[in-house]
């Protein structure tokens, strides 16, 4: 009968059956194997949606979608031109820049190719970039915000990083602060490296004025506080997480439908109800991955893989390579949410038997993360990409090659020191 139950599990995979099917599927045939009443998976996904933390994930998820509705994207690219159009290759600095902050505010990497690409990619091509670099900056930035607050995917792991006892202590806030250094060194190596691709070249800059600056602020003069009201009230102990997501979708709702009218209040009913489709997809995914790793933990799988891993790696430095070669696949195949409610319940009580943070832990997943979106041969942002710009894979894989040589440089570094994301907490 176990046999048979495998057998049929891989047969729906195969067949193409959603991801909850498959765990739940092998959670129950795991628990019957086990002699152990089923309904503790119900049990669990009671305990993920009485998890106070949870309610941040719906708030911030629905204000990233009311900010995509909006023409944020037009804002904050004026904005971000008017404070670095003056640098050399300054249009690219406001690509990478821009990227950044509308995927942590919208939190999907696919909108912000979507979204900003048709602005982005016109412009760098009339400021004189090549047709490669262009579509190779705009491909590879859509995922360069996963590690700044509030990023949904950085909840997310906060969420069943502390469902998880692994015998360290860590808040929300710790994964928002980890993650601030590990960005600005992405941004910059990729800004150096632009520097150097066109130096000497003739890319014309946009001269800096003051009336610009003004005009752009005064545009986005809604918007500009959010990230401030946010990060200031999460920081100071004004608001816990929860309560600083309430506040952002409330201010997203004053800011777009009354302030700027570009969302109709009617409107509000449809952008929920597409954002809420998304997140109950998460919550059943991580709920019934939540029951499948209970019972990986009443198996002892998380100690077999520890002790196996022990036998044939013996320090933490081949662990992080293998670690990361693994979390790159994965980017490459899995959609982040998925990737992350399957593997963080493995991976992080083996991390921590190396003596890696949950902390570092998480940063180092979402850093490998946002590479995988564009690692070939079926990273998710090669394939919007592609129906975007009409551009076929195989010349996408080439201009994102070497943005993608210069991001796994910049993993290695957050990989190896672990200072750039634990700086902020006690030793």
């Amino acid at each position: 009968m176990i046999w048979l139950g495998v057998i049929l599990i891989v047969v729906m995979a195969m067949l193409g059956a959603p991801l909850f099917a498959i765990l739940m599927a092998a959670a129950m045939l795991g628990y019957f194997s086990a002699d152990i009443d089923l309904a503790i998976i119900a049990i669990e996904l009671y305990r993920i949606v009485d998890t106070p933390l949870l309610v941040a994930l719906p708030l911030f998820t629905f204000s990233g979608y009311l900010l995509s509705a909006a023409n944020t994207s037009t804002r904050l690219v004026n904005l971000m031109q008017s404070l670095f159009g003056w640098m050399p290759s300054g249009l690219a600095v406001v690509g990478f820049v821009a990227c950044a902050v509308f995927t942590a505010l919208t939190g999907a990497s696919g909108v912000t190719i979507v979204a900003l690409g048709a602005l982005l990619l016109p412009a760098l091509r009339e400021a004189g970039f090549s047709e490669k670099y262009s579509t190779g900056l705009v491909t590879t930035s859509g995922s360069l915000g996963l590690l700044l607050v509030p990023s949904v995917p950085l909840i997310l792991y906060g969420v069943i990083a502390q469902q998880l006892d692994v015998g360290q202590r860590f808040s929300i806030v710790d994964l928002f602060v980890a993650g601030i250094l590990p960005l600005l060194l992405m941004l910059t190596l990729l800004i150096l490296w632009t520097l150097w691709r066109h130096r000497g070249g003739k890319i014309p800059r946009v001269p800096f004025t003051w009336a610009n600056l003004r005009s752009a602020l005064y545009a986005a003069r809604w918007e500009i506080p959010l990230p401030f009201v946010v990060l200031g009230g999460v920081f100071s102990g004004i608001f816990a997480i929860s309560e600083a997501a309430a506040v952002t979708a409330l201010y997203v709702i004053i800011a777009e439908v009354f302030c700027y009218r570009e969302v109709k209040l009617k409107q509000l009913a449809s952008v929920a109800i597409e954002s809420m489709v998304m997140v109950g997809g998460i919550l059943l995914i991580l709920g019934i991955a939540l029951g499948f790793t209970n019972f990986l933990v009443d198996a002892q799988v998380p100690q077999q893989l520890m002790q196996f891993m022990q036998t044939y790696i013996q320090n933490p430095i081949s662990f992080l390579l293998l670690l990361n070669i693994l979390l790159l696949l994965l980017g490459a195949m899995l959609d982040i949410f998925s990737a992350l409610v399957i593997m963080v319940p493995l991976l992080l009580p083996v991390a921590v038997g190396y003596g890696i943070h949950p902390v570092h832990l998480g940063i180092i997943f979402l850093a490998n993360m946002q590479v995988g979106y564009f690692t070939p041969p079926v990273g998710m942002n090669l394939f919007i990409a592609s129906y975007r710009f009409k551009k076929p894979l195989l010349e996408l894989y080439a201009a994102t090659l070497p943005f993608m040589v210069i991001l796994l440089i910049a993993l290695l570094i957050i990989t190896y020191v672990p200072a750039l994301s634990l700086w902020h907490m006690d030793p």
